[in-house]
């Protein structure tokens, strides 16, 4: 298509599809012989269509990726070319349009896909005991191997994004979900471990490039709501889709079905990017500015809303600016950019203790306040329902008010949530009205803080840089899951009232950081905040 990145070898990316789909299926007649062993295949070995899959499957990935890489040549010459080149306007204030719709839909599916495959951990894990004879905190590590992936897949994945392309990443993603469609034939549960940590760098790599993509292409007035929009139904068709394959799939093949689920999701992904067009800004930046206006022109509505202006002047900001220069990560933690990097990787981690550490102990903390079982559960049901509209409250904060400002809100509010805890803890109460004030409280704030949190770093970020970026804010939050893990097994979440008063200290020492050099984004043209920023 003439409105794409051409890649280098489209052959290459295709072979490299079918050796990776027939990697896969060739471990299927080992999984479908023990159907009369209700699908059991632990301490079997490995047939030879197994070890040959294993070989087609990074062989396809290495040799799709291969054909993915657009000319390298070419972008090389167009980044470090001298000369005057063209300015490029994009109509930031065109309505939305069918274009609009197809990929905000398209980017959905995608990333509900992607948060579908850690959130089948959960329904896996009892069947994985079951079936390997192993204890549950020795299966802990199917999750911590996953978040290790997720936390490296972010800073790789997000790094390809600006190298090669988002839309290039996005299939390369695709690609290792597909392959570790295997994680459900395997018989020992180390080769689970090592699937896991694979499956979790696909998941990690979509989150951030997702949102990257989306910020370069919808118009800066519906920029921020679609943003939060797109990640809070992502998240919840994610979850949705997990809990009714596990309902539907396991009972008749088992846990491993729900991974052998990835061959026909990541298959999904790879037919739906026909509707997701290459960012006009990456490349813009990469100097391909025919490329870039005919994508414009598809966004913009008409042609004539795209413009090339050698002065620069005009009431839409230009898309290139005068220098625009390939750097490496480096350039994040420097200037102004330095000290949002740290206030988001600060909450990122804070947030990834509390879903990751903080949550997952607190019916147990309640418990030693003297709440039966049953009440607890009943309280953090109760709580989470009470959060539910409180996606609704974010998404129009972010789009209304302010988008850095809501960010500090959901950031305050967690930290005054955990500041409750804290002093419950110490007074011993078991008064259900503060308990569940506390609960719903930090269940709202904590998802507002994750669902505003990547869409804010990918609106602040150079576009040289913006996939690395949010990569990185992103992977801070796994990061802080990995953490969280590790905290748990040490005992800092058995002290309720000391792990409530770590984890709030950073927390709100990143919305101060925030509250005091964040930047407005709301209805701003993505290199009008730059300018912002560089002032």
């Amino acid at each position: 298509m003439s409105n794409e990145l051409r890649f280098h070898h489209p052959l290459a990316f295709w072979l490299g599809c079918v050796a990776v789909a027939a990697g896969v299926l060739l471990h299927m007649p080992m999984f479908l012989m023990a159907a009369p062993m209700h699908y059991r295949l632990a301490g079997m070995p490995m047939d030879a269509g197994m070890l040959v899959g294993m070989v087609l499957i990074p062989g396809g990935v290495l040799l799709a990726g291969y054909g993915l890489m657009p000319r390298l040549a070419q972008l090389r010459r167009n980044r470090h070319g001298h000369g005057d080149r063209p300015h490029l306007h994009v109509a930031d204030s065109v309505p939305l349009n069918r274009a609009h719709w197809v990929l905000a839909a398209s980017l959905a599916v995608a990333l509900a896909i992607d948060v579908m495959k850690p959130a089948s951990l959960a329904f896996v894990m009892p069947g994985v005991t079951a079936e390997y004879g192993i204890a549950m905190t020795t299966a802990g590590w199917l999750a911590l191997f996953a978040l290790t992936g997720t936390a490296l897949g972010s800073l790789v994945w997000g790094r390809l994004a600006d190298l090669f392309g988002r839309r290039a990443a996005i299939l390369l993603s695709a690609l290792l979900f597909m392959g570790t469609a295997i994680c459900g034939t395997m018989p020992s549960f180390g080769w689970n471990l090592a699937m896991c940590f694979m499956m979790g760098a696909a998941a990690g790599g979509m989150l951030p490039i997702a949102f990257t993509l989306m910020a370069e292409t919808v118009p800066a007035a519906h920029r921020g709501w679609l943003l939060v929009a797109l990640g809070g139904l992502g998240t919840s068709a994610g979850y949705l889709a997990a809990s009714g394959a596990a309902s539907a799939l396991e009972p008749t093949f088992s846990w491993r079905a729900l991974w052998l689920l990835n061959l026909p999701t990541g298959a999904l992904i790879v037919f739906i990017n026909r509707y997701i067009p290459e960012s006009p800004r990456f490349l813009a930046d990469a100097g391909l500015h025919a490329q870039a206006r005919a994508v414009l022109a598809r966004f913009a509505g008409s042609p004539a809303a795209v413009r090339e202006d050698a002065s620069g002047v005009d009431s839409d900001p230009p898309i290139l600016e005068s220098a625009h220069p390939v750097a490496d990560l480096r350039q994040l933690l420097r200037g102004r950019h330095a000290r949002l990097t740290l206030a988001l990787c600060t909450c990122g981690l804070a947030w990834g203790l509390v879903n990751f550490g903080f949550l997952l102990w607190l019916p147990a903390n309640l418990a030693k306040l003297g709440m039966d079982a049953h009440a607890a559960s009943a309280l953090l049901a109760r709580s989470a329902l009470l959060a539910v509209p409180g996606t609704a409250a974010v998404v129009w904060l972010y789009q209304r008010w302010s988008s850095f400002r809501t960010l500090v809100l959901f950031i305050a509010l967690t930290a005054a949530s955990l500041a409750t805890f804290c002093a419950l803890a110490f007074s011993g109460t078991q008064a259900e009205i503060p308990m569940i004030a506390a609960t719903a409280g930090l269940l709202l704030s904590s998802g507002g803080v994750i669902a505003t949190m990547i869409p804010y770093a990918a609106e602040i970020y150079p576009v040289h840089l913006r996939g690395s970026g949010s990569g990185l804010i992103a992977a801070s939050s796994k990061f802080g899951g990995i953490l969280g893990a590790a905290l748990g097994v040490l005992g800092l979440f058995a002290h309720f009232a000391l792990s409530a008063l770590l984890i709030a200290l950073p927390m709100a020492a990143a919305g101060w950081l925030l509250a005091r050099h964040g930047v407005e984004t709301r209805g701003h043209a993505l290199e009008a905040i730059q300018r912002t920023l560089s002032e």
